[in-house]
């Protein structure tokens, strides 16, 4: 069986693939291209994707969505709406207003924050399942998907890799990771993923899960940050204050069947207590999970506790 891996740039991050298969060199090229056809559709950076097309129209008139997109944005709603969520698809204004992780990153006045904060309701976004359109009701509202898109792309990818026959892959979109068959060089085919040390170097880690056929997403306030006035701000935003979110968590790790439901959970749950969440995951058939706190405390879920390592 063949093995092939390859290493890119895309979406932010550093993309790794590999993968076990006869024509492994031959998959591998397509499934990059597929990653970069998705990256310049739903991107919120590029003014001429598909996903901006409906920001523009904000205020003005529904677009017709694309299948995937369409899709993306009617599940990015759904788990944007419940009071308790901390994941919110229509905060692209202020993720726009304070570019946190790019070069360009600004602090906006305590007066432009709250006008934002008028902007960014999930309930004015209209969805036309029938005609699958999507509107903005409030001009300057605008879309990002970016807290949930990885996840449907890793899952959209290893479709692919299934529809061709893979033998066994791993797909990790930076802090996104999806597994697929039996690991190489481990007796029990468990992938080791490592969870990382928040605030250390890259590559030390806190915890390493033990997974097969799972998702592996972990969301962290470290992950992106900018210092500006002296003052470091990190990317993930409270949706009541307009400012990057007070916690005591340093990162929320998902352990899911689907990577999208790892990258809606992560988001869904990172403004709670430590506790709070894994109650919550105690409770859930479908998900598992760890979170480590600022200061370097670790909680897991009773049915992940087999497959840690620490």
């Amino acid at each position: 069986m063949n093995e092939e891996r390859r290493t890119c740039y895309l979406m932010g991050t550093v993309i790794k693939l590999w993968i076990q298969h006869e024509q492994a060199d031959e998959l591998l090229p397509e499934a990059e291209n597929r990653l970069i056809d998705y990256e310049k559709r739903f991107s919120a950076n590029d003014d001429a994707s598909e996903l901006m097309v409906i920001n523009h129209q904000a205020g003005v008139a529904p677009v017709k969505a694309d299948d995937e997109l369409f899709e993306l944005i009617q599940l990015g709603k759904k788990h944007s709406l419940p009071k308790d969520s901390f994941l919110n698809i229509a905060i692209g204004p202020l993720i726009q207003a304070w570019r946190i992780g790019f070069d360009n990153a600004n602090r906006p006045s305590d007066q432009m924050v709250q006008l934002l904060l008028q902007r960014i309701d999930p309930q004015n976004i209209y969805i036309n399942e029938e005609a699958k359109t999507v509107f903005l009701e409030k001009k300057g509202m605008s879309l990002d998907l970016g807290a949930i898109a990885k996840g449907y792309f890793a899952d959209k990818l290893l479709t692919f890799f299934k529809e061709n026959g893979v033998y066994s892959a791993l797909i990790d979109l930076g802090g996104n990771v999806l597994t697929y068959g039996p690991a190489p060089k481990h007796e029990d085919g468990c992938w080791r993923i490592g969870i990382q040390s928040p605030f250390s170097k890259r590559g030390e880690l806190k915890a390493v899960v033990k997974v097969k056929d799972k998702s592996v997403v972990t969301s962290g306030i470290y992950e992106r940050t900018n210092t500006i006035n002296g003052q470091t701000f990190h990317h993930i935003f409270d949706q009541e204050t307009g400012f990057p979110l007070e916690t005591d968590l340093a990162s929320v790790t998902i352990v899911s069947d689907k990577s999208v439901d790892g990258e809606i959970w992560t988001t869904r749950l990172f403004g709670k207590q430590p506790d709070e969440i894994i109650d919550i995951l105690n409770q859930s058939n479908e998900l598992e999970g760890l979170v480590i706190t600022k200061d370097g405390q670790l909680h897991f879920s009773e049915a992940l506790e087999v497959q840690i390592v620490q």
